[in-house]
């Protein structure tokens, strides 16, 4: 095993007690809430000696500690408990709601490498001309446009005005393009800054000056040098946002009305459901883990150096 590989072990075992910490500060939160999850679901009339059943079945009714050994327990066995609400196995409920999200995230990140990368490049390559200042106030608009905003704005323009597009639930590819479309706009935003400025700097290198002293062409000094080595940089930020595409869905998916994790997650914090809430929370902190891991092992990938 050579050192590349060895770094990316150790990243992974760095990673995991940031996962540990994650899902147990949520497990200690999410219990400081005020309210009760079955009192809320027996509603105010039940009995006493009800509450006490449900609440012993679920095992509410043993000390705070005990019950967050008892969680990691069965976290370490595969099994994430109970939803209280639905009276499901959370895993059950976040294996039929996780690929909705992974169907809007992965066109989302995709959209926005679409738009980011050409955009990004071409302001990088045209400095201070008409073309980078166009680009940059594009840009600076689209970062400060909220996701909560644009969402209803695409609906009542190509759902309600054009009718155009559905604007809630899933079926079709249709159903697709207006929450790809609010998700993708604002990270393509953030990206092309990112673009700009990493080429920007491998731009204004020695070996850049040295490729067109050679006699190579500009677009064979940009994508075939410049844009390989500008690519560290930029591959940290997707890792990063895709993580956070998953946590932004909360809010897409809420708009749209789309079944996936975020709304779930919405639902169960709504419900003080807690198992519910912990298993939503550790699946996205997973998710995260695992971005990061994939984006280390493309640094190998596609810088050689980082390889030898």
């Amino acid at each position: 095993m050579n050192d590349a590989w060895k770094a990316l072990l150790k990243r992974l075992l760095l990673l995991l007690p940031v996962l540990w910490l994650v899902v147990s500060l949520i497990f200690f939160l999410i219990h400081l809430v005020p309210g009760d999850p079955v009192q809320q679901m027996l509603g105010e009339g039940a009995s006493v000696s009800d509450i006490s059943a449900l609440r012993h079945l679920y095992g509410l009714d043993v000390p705070l500690g005990t019950q967050y050994l008892r969680y990691w327990n069965g976290v370490l066995h595969g099994n994430l408990g109970h939803s209280i609400r639905l009276n499901m196995p959370v895993t059950q409920l976040i294996l039929s709601r996780y690929p909705y999200t992974l169907e809007l995230a992965i066109p989302a990140i995709l959209l926005a490498i679409l738009l980011s990368f050409p955009a990004g490049i071409a302001s990088a390559t045209h400095r201070g001309k008409w073309q980078d200042q166009w680009l940059g106030v594009t840009s600076l608009f689209g970062v400060s446009f909220p996701t909560f905003t644009l969402g209803p704005i695409l609906i009542l323009l190509f759902g309600i005005k054009f009718g155009w597009f559905p604007v809630s639930g899933t079926g079709s590819w249709k159903h697709f393009v207006l929450p790809t479309i609010t998700m993708g706009t604002a990270l393509a935003a953030i990206l092309t800054r990112m673009v700009r400025t990493s080429m920007l700097e491998e731009l204004g290198q020695d070996y850049i000056r040295t490729a067109r002293a050679k006699g190579l062409s500009e677009r064979a000094v940009v994508y075939r040098h410049a844009l390989p080595n500008a690519m560290i940089p930029l591959l940290t930020v997707i890792g990063l946002q895709f993580g956070t595409l998953l946590a932004g869905a909360i809010v897409t998916e809420t708009i749209f009305s789309w079944p996936g994790l975020g709304r779930l997650t919405i639902a169960a914090i709504s419900n003080r459901d807690y198992p519910l809430v912990q298993g939503c929370i550790l699946a996205i902190g997973l998710t995260y883990v695992l971005v990061n891991l994939l984006t280390d092992a493309l640094y190998v990938v596609v810088n050689p150096r980082i390889r030898q």
